[in-house]
């Protein structure tokens, strides 16, 4: 599904389809009497009682839902729905893509390329039943004093976890952010109300995550620094996002410790280079001096480390030392002959420099529009050859056709110069045609 907001941590879990759910009346009747059983005070001493109430909140939370179930296909969900048939089908657009939307009397399906992505409850049969369910079953696990059942149990929190990640999935491609932080912080807490006490290191990420979407900096810093706590550091990504919620929240001090903590164990991390490199420039009167320190530090640790010097070269392209870039880009190969990006963090160095001499030529007058158009030409010669390096020597299909694409519209802008470059552009355009059709 084409997404065009930031990427969460990935639920592990695989969805399966659900069991054949009871209408919303049947649901509605069987959480009432199991009820009345647990306000009896001689039934409420039984754990039977109290799983049996956690089970039918459980079957009218799915009630709505029907019985579709995700990933499914429209023509699977034809067979299992028969004359279960929407009341109207229409296109929208989200923030997280494009959808087919089937809307229901009591939810809606949202479809991407015929396969059913998420469900959105619109009437659920009883609310904050998910909750509820959870504390039924806390209630009989206090029961089960002897752990017998505590295998059904943890089936139990599992399953009411899972459908808590799948409602804040839901509300995160809808754009609530803020309601997919509130699910993910429930996720994560029926996981750790299990006999077997589990730690759902996505939903805590997850929850802080979306709540830095929603510019809730206070809550997003909750739950990444217990990620921190944790070890669940997401590649540098949860020290990338603390550091930005500090910043907005007026702490740039707080947020440099955490960026420079990120660097020395995550120096290729563009979120914390970047932050880095912000942080000096907006809080440190321009001195990026520190960067360099940091970076001198983890060369001495890692000398043979190819990937520290196209940090460098990131660095210096990013503060407009372009020749020190190149030299930090050409060192990369030096040292180790099969690292391929420094070539391609060189190519896209000087392809960015042609984009910004072409967007100044577009705001200029005539008398210096012709010299800007003949310096982006210029960056964008220099650009080929570290590109076409890194194309031959690339494994990785997807980064292949990325870099060809770059080819692609490089020569295209150079065709006219020569027929070498016409040449390579058709070249290169018939790479990328076959690549995106696959």
């Amino acid at each position: 599904m084409k997404r065009t907001l930031m990427v969460l941590a990935l639920a592990a879990a695989v969805v399966s389809a659900n069991a054949q759910v009871k209408n919303a009346s049947a649901a509605e009747a069987a959480v009432a009497k199991a009820k009345a059983d647990v306000d009896n005070p001689k039934k409420a001493t039984k754990y039977a009682t109290w799983a049996k109430y956690g089970q039918t909140l459980l079957d009218a939370y799915n009630s709505p839902a029907g019985n579709g179930w995700l990933n499914a296909t429209k023509a699977e969900l034809q067979i299992v729905l028969g004359n279960d048939k929407p009341v109207s089908t229409e296109v929208v657009q989200l923030p997280s893509g494009t959808f087919e939307k089937e809307v229901y009397a009591a939810r809606n399906y949202y479809y991407t390329d015929g396969v059913l992505s998420f469900i959105e409850i619109t009437k659920p049969v009883i609310p904050d039943a998910l909750s509820q369910a959870a504390d039924a079953y806390a209630e009989a696990a206090k029961l089960d004093e002897k752990g017998a059942k505590a295998k059904e149990l943890n089936a139990a929190f599992s399953t009411i976890a899972g459908k808590f990640n799948e409602e804040a999935y839901t509300s995160y491609y809808l754009g609530d952010f803020a309601s997919a932080s509130k699910n993910f912080e429930d996720a994560a807490r029926v996981a750790a109300m299990a006999p077997a006490a589990q730690v759902d290191s996505n939903a805590v990420y997850n929850a802080g995550f979306t709540a830095w979407l929603s510019g809730n900096h206070a809550r997003a810093m909750e739950f990444l620094n217990r990620c921190l706590e944790i070890g669940y550091l997401m590649d540098g990504d949860v020290y990338a996002k603390l550091a930005d919620a500090s910043e907005k929240a007026g702490n740039p001090e707080k947020a440099l410790e955490y960026l420079e903590e990120g660097f020395q164990k995550f120096p290729q991390n563009q979120g914390i280079l970047v932050g880095l490199i912000n942080n000096y420039l907006s809080n440190d009167n321009g001195n990026t001096d520190r960067l360099f320190e940091l970076l001198g530090e983890a060369k001495k640790n890692e000398p043979n480390n190819a990937s520290l010097y196209y940090v460098e070269g990131n660095i210096c392209s990013q503060l407009g030392k372009i020749d020190e870039a190149v030299a930090a880009y050409d060192q990369c190969s030096v040292i180790d002959p099969g690292y391929v990006f420094g070539f391609i963090g060189k190519g896209q160095m000087f392809y960015n420099e042609a984009v910004k001499y072409v967007e100044e030529a577009q705001e200029a007058d005539d008398q210096h529009y012709l010299a800007l158009v003949d310096k982006s030409d210029a960056a964008l010669e220099k650009c080929v050859e570290p590109f076409e390096i890194a194309y031959e020597k690339l494994t990785d299909d997807a980064t292949k056709l990325a870099v060809a694409e770059y080819l692609k519209l490089a020569c295209y802008r150079l065709s006219s110069k020569s027929p070498e470059y016409e040449a390579k552009y058709n070249m290169y355009n018939d790479i990328v045609k076959a690549g995106t059709q696959q």
